[in-house]
């Protein structure tokens, strides 16, 4: 008798667990409803003022196309702040079924535990993949999966001042192309303002380190980048970023570089402003610029270093990822918000309101769009940009854990070559100490 109620005992505790762990299986919550019935999707995004009015926008869009789903949207500050909050509450009742993650935050968000590959859905939804661009796809696929969704997608341009360009002589409508021209063309404006004007100026970012490196044909890491292993060392002190290091170094030397930190709008007020005539920057911020300013705004290529011809640029931004501690009936409803940020028709409006660039190809077919470029010619510098990389192991870009880490120390070696630091030396350091951290991700995840 007692080996039956202890069979008996052992076996409900069992059901229980069974239970539990059934109810658990696929979420940290039960499914929220709006009081119309609507399953309540939460949305993290991480972009600010015009750009966080135009994902509103988006959002809004969605939910007034459909009945059965509603979005909310929450801005959780910059890419940085949102990823950190995520960490803390992934896996929790208030987490998100969806957040914005920046490029940089690939790796890290593959190998975290938190998401479900959105390749899950697109195989069973047959969702044609071939409809978005393959340059931005590139990015965030890894061994052939895609793991999320392109989102905001940018990439790095030279924007400049064609009004200066007029006065001092040099040709607006054929803007320096290359390292050297591009120190030629600063200088001349330097000398002819004196110190009122700056003739270039990059932001300090580690970003454009990495697409320098890039556009040379050169890899950030081993292993093809880290694609087709984990990295184990850093190769950004190889001659092409020795070459671009070497040449912030010169033209920050021979004052014809400023420097205006770390601040994406310092830079931009300072272009605004005509203190910079030339400058390196994102598309992003294109439409502000063009709208705001009161000269003609030209826009140009990344330079490359001279002999070499340039291989193109990596993707920025950011794409969006779905959470897998979630209902499967929110995963499904999520789903279907992120295939409606990639319609036509949607990604053509997105671009014309941000500066960013489409992610889907039909997007340029629309009048919006195409009414657009007609008015802003400047946005297309990006998109022929893009549609003119080779797809290579370089510009598909790096895949590194401690990506966001990397680039605080190439941003600590762009300021130290500033401050007079030789600039082989700074970005020597600026290797090895990728290569700890480096090191110190493998070591924390074996």
């Amino acid at each position: 008798m007692k080996i039956v109620m202890k069979r008996t005992v052992l076996f409900m505790v069992g059901m229980v667990l069974l239970m539990v762990l059934v109810a658990c299986g696929n979420s940290s919550s039960a499914v929220q409803k709006t009081e119309d019935g609507r399953i309540i999707v939460d949305f993290w995004y991480a972009l600010g003022g015009n750009l966080g009015e135009a994902v509103e926008g988006m959002v809004n869009d969605f939910n007034e196309s459909q009945s059965d789903i509603q979005v909310n949207a929450v801005y959780q500050g910059s890419y940085e702040e949102s990823l950190t909050q995520l960490r803390q509450l992934a896996g929790t009742d208030d987490a998100p079924a969806v957040v914005q993650v920046f490029e940089v935050g690939t790796k890290y968000m593959i190998e975290s535990g938190y998401i479900e590959p959105v390749q899950t859905f697109i195989n069973e939804d047959n969702f044609d993949l071939s409809l978005l661009e393959e340059n931005i796809l590139s990015y965030y696929q890894v061994d052939g999966q895609l793991y999320s969704m392109p989102f905001n997608t940018s990439n790095a341009i030279m924007v400049y001042n064609k009004d200066m360009f007029r006065e001092v002589g040099l040709d607006p409508e054929n803007p320096p192309a290359t390292f050297s021209e591009v120190r030629d063309a600063a200088k001349k404006i330097s000398d002819y303002y004196g110190s009122s004007v700056d003739g270039f100026s990059v932001i300090t970012n580690g970003w454009f380190t990495e697409q320098m490196i890039a556009n040379q044909g050169g890899l950030y890491v081993d292993n093809d980048n880290g694609r087709s292993g984990e990295p184990t060392q850093a190769l950004i002190n190889g001659e092409e970023g020795q070459r671009w290091f070497q040449w912030l170094y010169d033209m920050k030397s021979d004052s014809s570089l400023g420097d205006y930190g770390r601040a994406w709008d310092d830079h931009r007020a300072a272009f605004l402003g005509e203190t910079v005539a030339m400058y390196l920057d994102s598309t992003a911020s294109l439409a502000g610029t063009v709208t705001n300013a009161e000269f003609e705004v030209g826009t140009a290529f990344l330079p490359t270093a001279d002999g070499m011809d340039p291989q193109g640029v990596i993707v920025g931004g950011a794409s969006i990822w779905m959470m897998t501690d979630i209902p499967k009936e929110v995963q499904e409803a999520a789903w279907e918000f992120m295939k409606f940020t990639s319609k036509p028709e949607v990604q053509a409006k997105w671009a014309a309101s941000t500066g960013y660039f489409p992610i889907t190809k039909e997007a340029y077919e629309h009048e919006v769009l195409i009414n657009t470029y007609e008015e802003y010619p400047q946005f297309l510098t990006a998109v022929e940009q893009l549609q003119n990389t080779t797809l290579t192991a370089a510009t598909q870009g790096a895949l590194i854990g401690v990506f966001p880490e990397a680039r605080e120390r190439v941003v600590n070696a762009v300021e130290s070559l500033y401050g007079g630091t030789d600039p082989i030396e700074a970005i020597n350091r600026a290797n090895e100490e990728i290569n700890t951290e480096l090191e110190n991700y493998r070591r924390a995840n074996q």
